[in-house]
């Protein structure tokens, strides 16, 4: 076996480790503290105050040691530009809210044109300076792809800003969007070492850095990635399946991204049409479990292993 592949898993895990002490006491200074929202779980209302943007400390990780593997692994580029591009747009939000005391922090335009900006710029990448073609493998199909031609740059859209917006919603309770993540970049590895794949060590980044910040971060929170963190995860999970041609399982190992989005879709949709119901106690649908009795070690446990046991699902799909 051919160890070398671990060695930026132990690069990022260690200059997140290094970083997290060091970085947490500089964001109490700066009093860079969570805004916890009136309308959430009583519970979260102890969380107010706790340091936010821990996203720097992921996003420093990935890009430091991607640095060390980008002239031998070029491919690493467009997946590196697009968590970058995401993470920028989450600092700049969470600047906003945290710093100019603006509750909602970027307006809905700034955030959805950046998104796209960001989107459109790692398409026309893909199209013009790469050999991914307009083929997607199929999950279970024994190796066959789908051809979406005229479609690619549409679905690409809508997968990307999908993607991104469910790891944000999915980012509510400590430690379960960092835990959740970290199996899916070990997915990806898995599949870029098998393939030889060039994104290999930025995948291995991820997974390492989230290692490192997962000591931080789980319950109870010493830091939250905020929106820093969580759009450029998101970014991350969808240009690596893109730059491996399997943006159609990301419904399989991302199903907790699928679950988080889709059930603050049907709940704002059925209380506008029903005048004021809900399907659900509080979407996201972490936040259900919540008020259904569980507690959040609870929830991250399970949505956790969900997502490790979908990884292995994946793996049998290939």
């Amino acid at each position: 076996m051919n160890f070398d592949v671990f060695i930026p898993v132990l690069i990022a895990f260690v200059i997140s480790v290094i970083l997290c002490p060091i970085m947490i006491p500089f964001l109490k200074k700066l009093k860079f503290g969570q805004f916890v929202r009136d309308d959430g779980p009583e519970s979260h209302l102890k969380k107010s105050g706790t340091p936010t943007m821990g996203g720097l400390i992921i996003l420093s990780s990935i890009v430091l040691t991607s640095l060390f593997y980008i002239k031998d692994y070029p491919d690493i580029l467009p997946v590196l530009f697009v968590t970058l591009g995401f993470g920028i747009i989450g600092f700049l939000d969470d600047y906003i809210k945290v710093v100019k005391k603006r509750s909602l922090g970027l307006r809905a335009w700034q955030k959805m044109f950046g998104q796209i900006l960001v989107t459109a710029v790692f398409g026309y990448y893909l199209v013009n300076f790469t050999d991914i073609s307009t083929k997607m493998l199929i999950p279970f199909s024994d190796g066959k792809y789908l051809d979406v031609s005229y479609l690619f740059i549409p679905l690409l859209f809508f997968v990307v800003l999908g993607t991104v917006n469910g790891v944000n919603f999915t980012d509510g309770l400590d430690g379960l969007a960092s835990g959740v993540t970290v199996l899916v970049a070990t997915f990806f590895t898995v599949v870029a070492i098998g393939t030889h794949s060039g994104i290999s060590p930025i995948t291995c980044a991820v997974a390492g850095s989230l290692l490192g910040f997962l000591l931080f971060n789980v319950y109870p929170a010493r830091v939250f990635m905020g929106d820093t963190g969580s759009l450029a995860l998101g970014g991350f999970v969808a240009a690596s399946a893109y730059m491996l041609q399997m943006p159609l399982f990301i419904p399989i190992i991302g199903f907790i991204y699928v679950l988080e989005v889709v059930s603050v879709m049907l709940q704002v949709s059925y209380f506008k049409a029903t005048g004021g119901k809900r399907i659900f106690k509080m979407a996201p649908i972490h936040h259900h479990f919540e008020l259904c009795g569980w507690s959040e070690t609870r929830v991250v446990a399970v949505f956790s292993i969900i997502t490790a046991l979908l990884c292995l699902v994946g793996l049998m799909a290939l």
